[in-house]
C-alpha cells in the first residue's frame, strides 16, 4: 500500500490513476517535460565520444593527432561518395578537434537545449537537432574538398541558434542578441575557412531555419500532420544535396590521394 492524502492507496491504483492523468503538452506539440533529458543525453553521447577519441589517440588540446574513431566515423566526401559511408553524415556530429571545441558546442547545447526542448518537446526536438546536424553534414559533403575529414557538432548547434531566432520571432520576444552570436560566428567561420568548415555551420542554420518554420507556423487545427510534411520536405531536400554530391564524385575519375595521418580537417 502507498501513503496517500487520506488513507491509503494500492499501487496498481496509484499507477492506473497515473495513466489517466493527461500529460501537459509542449507550446508547439509533444509532451512538456520539465527536465531537459535530450539535451542532457545528447551532451553525454558528445562528452562520451571525446573521451574516446582522445583515449584512441586524438590530441586533448587540438585533436591534430590521428585516431582510428576519427578514420571511421569522421566525415570525408570521398569515403561517402565512393564506398557508402553514408553513416558518416551523422557519426561525424559527435567528434571533435579537442577541449576548445567541444566545449564552446556543448555550451551552446547547454544553453539553448533546454528552452528549445520545452518549447517543443522531445521528440520534435530530437529531430530538429539530428536533422540540422544532417543539414550541416550533407552541405559539407557537397562543397568540401574530397579528400577533407570534417566532424563536429557545429552544424547541429547553428541549427539551434536558427531555431531560437524563428522562435523568438514567432512569439514576438527580442532576437538582437542571437543574431549578434549568428552573425559573429559566420563571420569567424567565413574568416578562417582554412580551417572551421563554413559549410557546415551554412548548412546547420538553413535547416534548423526551414525545420522550425515548420515546427512553430504549422497550424494548429493540423499541427502534426503539417509539421511532419515539413520535417519530410526538408530531409528531402537534404538527402537530395547528398545525392548529386554522389553522383558528381561517381562521375569522376577516382581520386589519387586518400585521406591519411597527415590529411587536412575541418572542425564543424
Amino acid at each position: 500500500m502507498q501513503a496517500a492524502s487520506v488513507g491509503f492507496q494500492c499501487p496498481d491504483c496509484v499507477k492506473e490513476g497515473s495513466a489517466s492523468v493527461r500529460q501537459p503538452k509542449a507550446a508547439y506539440g509533444g509532451k512538456a517535460s520539465s527536465t531537459p533529458t535530450v539535451t542532457y543525453v545528447l551532451i553525454g553521447v558528445n562528452v562520451a565520444m571525446f573521451l574516446l577519441t582522445t583515449a584512441t589517440g586524438t590530441g586533448f588540446a587540438t585533436g591534430g593527432t590521428p585516431s582510428k574513431v576519427f578514420r571511421d566515423l569522421a566525415m570525408v566526401p570521398r569515403y561517402v561518395a565512393l564506398d557508402g559511408d553514408y553513416y558518416r553524415l551523422l557519426t561525424a556530429m559527435f567528434l571533435h578537434y579537442g577541449i576548445l571545441h567541444i566545449a564552446f558546442n556543448m555550451l551552446c547545447l547547454y544553453q539553448l537545449g533546454p528552452y528549445l526542448e520545452q518549447a517543443f518537446g522531445r521528440l520534435r526536438f530530437t529531430a530538429l537537432y539530428l536533422l540540422s546536424g544532417l543539414g550541416g553534414s550533407a552541405l559539407s559533403y557537397a562543397l568540401g574538398p574530397i579528400n577533407v575529414q570534417a566532424a563536429g557538432a557545429s552544424g547541429a548547434v547553428f541549427g539551434l541558434f536558427a531555431a531560437f531566432f524563428v522562435l523568438q520571432r514567432k512569439r514576438g520576444g527580442d532576437v538582437s542578441q542571437i543574431s549578434t552570436t549568428i552573425a559573429i560566428n559566420l563571420a569567424l567561420s567565413f574568416g578562417y575557412a582554412s580551417f572551421i568548415d563554413w559549410r557546415g555551420h551554412v548548412g546547420g542554420l538553413v535547416t534548423g531555419a526551414l525545420l522550425t518554420g515548420a515546427l512553430v507556423y504549422a497550424p494548429a487545427a493540423r499541427r502534426a500532420l503539417y509539421q511532419v510534411g515539413g520535417f519530410v520536405l526538408v530531409a528531402a531536400l537534404v538527402m537530395a544535396v547528398v545525392g548529386v554530391r554522389t553522383s558528381d564524385v561517381k562521375a569522376m575519375s577516382t581520386p589519387t590521394a586518400l585521406p591519411g595521418d597527415h590529411e587536412q580537417s575541418a572542425k564543424s
